[in-house]
């Protein structure tokens, strides 16, 4: 889960997207446990951000398992089960606040998880 959330990381800094917030909503939520969320300046910008999270992802095996709002990209929702992607306009993002909604979430450091080294068992450990 984590190299999936230093992925999307990853696509949101590749597409210039802004304000990222990462939530850990795993105590507050049945449903998910993280929150990722950013920012586009434009629906291409937007589109284009939810391209390269869903194209990195799925580079790793890993699928949405439901993709809403691309069409109209003001507010793009991308369910990978245990984290959702919220890729939003700036006038959507002020007007649904999620980051209000769901206060009582953890918010965690982006930038520390898109720099932590995904830890690998070592060869010689596999044997």
């Amino acid at each position: 889960m984590k190299e999936a959330l230093r992925l999307a990381l990853t696509a949101f800094e590749d597409k210039k997207a802004f304000d990222i917030v990462l939530l850990d909503i795993s105590k507050v939520a049945s449903f998910a446990s993280y929150f990722l969320m950013c920012s586009g300046d434009s629906s291409r910008q937007i589109q284009a951000i939810a391209d390269e999270v869903e194209k990195k992802l799925k580079e790793n095996g890993i699928r949405p398992n439901h993709v809403e709002g691309y069409r109209h990209a003001e507010w793009i929702l991308m369910d990978y089960v245990d984290i959702v992607v919220h890729v939003f306009s700036k006038s959507a993002r002020a007007y649904y606040d999620l980051e209000r909604l769901w206060r009582d979430g953890k918010r965690l450091d982006a930038q520390k998880v898109l720099n932590a080294k995904t830890r690998k068992t070592p060869a010689s450990a596999r044997r």
